[in-house]
């Protein structure tokens, strides 16, 4: 496997090379990203999930990846035209515990993303590209590397040039960020996706449970259906933006799709990991038209200098020389020492709280603090929901650990209101503390709120005094354009035609009938609360007149302000 993983890097190391070298430099210029919600070929933006006007990174900064190809047969090539791979084949064979995280991965998300559709073999293929499958299976009893897998440091040299953004919590370097672990996330994307695959309470890159989940929640974003092409090569693109990544992937994962099996975990030799050339071998450096090829110098005898006075015109050559030491190139710093963390400091106004269904418009923050109250970087931060409203953070989960910054402050992903309003709890915890250190932030989710309130029937809004009104009154509720469920909304009779007349409910004219058994007398009432059905629709009571004729109106009122008033026209008898 290795002689072929080598084989196959040099094949195509030339036009890999150029290749990285132009994504690297759009990167590094800002250049509009290739992959977005339009079609890999004409995409000129992705939507992001950081502020508005900035495009987020590809999940690896577009790292180096290992571009070894399968065994498959097609045309061209001096193959068997055979496509199916051998059963048991060294290339088809996935470590153990790597096998199992990506299964683990796929039957998660087909339970809380299941328009997804998320396959293992996706995961499989892109595992395989980015590390090897972990370098081959080396992983501790729970699925973590026992040294870091990282990419070259992205600091413009060849590659995108990203300035650090975790202190080195994660990937050791105080100055660049670079990509981390099996599934090569750099530290910025991983803030925003990671997740906790194994259930231990920590999102960490380097565990294989961990970077499985994550991968397969990033390529799930915006919506996505993989079992569609332009989806699916739009979520690989945003992976790494290279048409020969794209390729490689897709390569790899028809491979797995007929046929794979599990082999013992470091049981298959660990790819050459990428080097500053993208794990390619790079091409000899090319030669300027007209300039002369350097002759190379023998071993043997020194070059004796010219005799004086043997006819020979050359000047006496000078001695060697020793040619000066050169600087050793930069080395990435060791490893920052987390500072110790003893406290934390709510960072909220006290606004968490949105209307049931909706996005919170801020985010849970603290900053965790040393015992001089200075800013501790690299803390881990756990936050927990709690609660009945069924509020999760963004993606679905109710517990996500974060590490704060060089300034201490560790922010949530944003929170997703449920639908049930009431009293919610985020509660910070300090880890790796010798005593708990907890912090309760306070929210509510709020009713839910329309913006928009049409009436949709046709019914004639006069009555006969002492009559009742034919038909019924109906109307739909939409927030943001989309049907608004479970929104309460009060429907008002009003005295005269006129808002002069004011907005107090009506002492005659028009009512409506509470439901019960006692006398119609007594079920009158002219201010009545409703609520939208699951598709926003609200069907008003059937309307009756007492004996009062002239012009009223009808005003119905939801949570969020939407308003619709009605005239209604009450005649003598016929």
């Amino acid at each position: 496997m290795a002689a072929l993983f080598g084989r196959r890097m040099r094949r195509g190391a030339a036009s890999t090379a150029v290749a990285a070298a132009a994504m690297a430099a759009l990167s590094a210029s800002g250049a509009p990203s290739a992959v977005g919600e339009q079609p890999a070929a004409s995409a000129a933006e992705r939507p992001s999930a950081g502020a508005s006007g900035q495009e987020d990174p590809s999940v690896t900064g577009d790292s180096p990846y290992h571009t070894d190809l399968p065994p498959l047969k097609g045309p061209g090539r001096n193959d068997p035209p055979d496509e199916t791979p051998a059963t048991g084949s060294a290339e088809s064979g996935i470590p153990a515990t790597v096998l199992d995280a990506y299964r683990k991965a796929e039957a998660s998300l087909a339970a809380s993303n299941p328009r997804c559709r998320v396959p293992w073999e996706l995961l499989a293929a892109i595992g395989k590209v980015e590390s090897g499958h972990a370098r081959g299976g080396r992983l501790d009893t729970n699925g973590t590397t026992p040294s870091p897998i990282l990419g070259p440091v992205l600091n413009g040299v060849g590659f995108a040039n990203i300035s650090d953004t975790d202190g080195g919590a994660y990937d050791g370097d105080t100055l660049h960020d670079r990509a981390v672990g099996p599934m090569q996330f750099i530290p910025q994307t991983w803030e925003s996706w990671g997740r906790d695959g194994n259930g231990d309470g920590r999102r960490d890159p380097n565990n294989i449970y961990d970077a499985a989940l994550a991968a397969g929640s990033y390529l799930c974003a915006h919506d996505r259906d993989l079992t569609v092409e332009r989806d699916l090569h739009q979520a690989i693109l945003g992976y790494n933006r290279s048409q020969e990544y794209l390729r490689t992937v897709l390569h790899w994962y028809d491979y797995y799709r007929k046929g794979a099996h599990e082999v013992p975990d470091g049981s298959q030799p660990a790819p050459g990991a990428p080097t500053g050339t993208g794990g390619k071998t790079p091409s000899p450096a090319p030669v300027r038209p007209g300039t002369p090829s350097p002759s190379p110098t023998k071993p043997g005898k020194p070059t004796k200098p010219a005799k004086p006075g043997d006819g020979s015109s050359s000047k006496p050559t000078p001695p060697p020389t020793t040619p000066p030491p050169t600087t050793p190139p930069p080395t990435t710093p060791p490893p920052t020492t987390p500072a110790p963390a003893t406290r934390l400091v709510d960072l909220g106004d006290g606004a968490l709280s949105a209307p049931a269904g909706e996005r919170f418009a801020e985010r849970p923050a603290v900053r965790a603090e040393r015992a001089d109250k200075k800013p501790a970087a690299q803390a881990k931060v756990r936050f927990t929901l709690t609660g009945e409203t069924g509020t999760t953070f963004e993606g679905g989960a109710t517990t996500v650990t974060v590490t704060t910054k060089a300034d201490g402050v560790a922010k949530a992903p944003a929170l997703l209101a449920g639908g049930k309003p009431g009293a919610l709890t985020v509660k910070a915890t300090l880890l790796g503390t010798t005593e708990a250190v907890t912090l309760g932030l306070r929210g509510e989710v709020t009713a839910p709120r329309a913006d928009k309130l049409v009436r949709t029937d046709e019914t004639e809004l006069t009555c006969e005094a002492g009559a009742t009104f034919e038909g019924r009154i109906a109307l739909t509720a939409t927030r943001d354009g989309q049907a608004a469920p479970g929104v309460a909304a009060t429907a008002t009779v009003l005295a005269g035609a006129d808002p002069a007349d004011g907005e107090k409910a009506a002492d005659q004219g028009p009512y409506f009938l509470t439901p019960g058994d006692e006398p119609a007398e007594d079920r009158r009432t002219r201010e009545l609360t409703l609520t939208t059905d699951a598709k926003g629709n609200l069907l008003l009571p059937e309307l009756h007149t007492d004996d009062t004729t002239g012009t009223f109106r009808l005003r119905v009122e939801t949570t969020g302000g939407a308003v619709v008033v009605l005239e209604l026209k009450v005649t003598d008898p016929a």
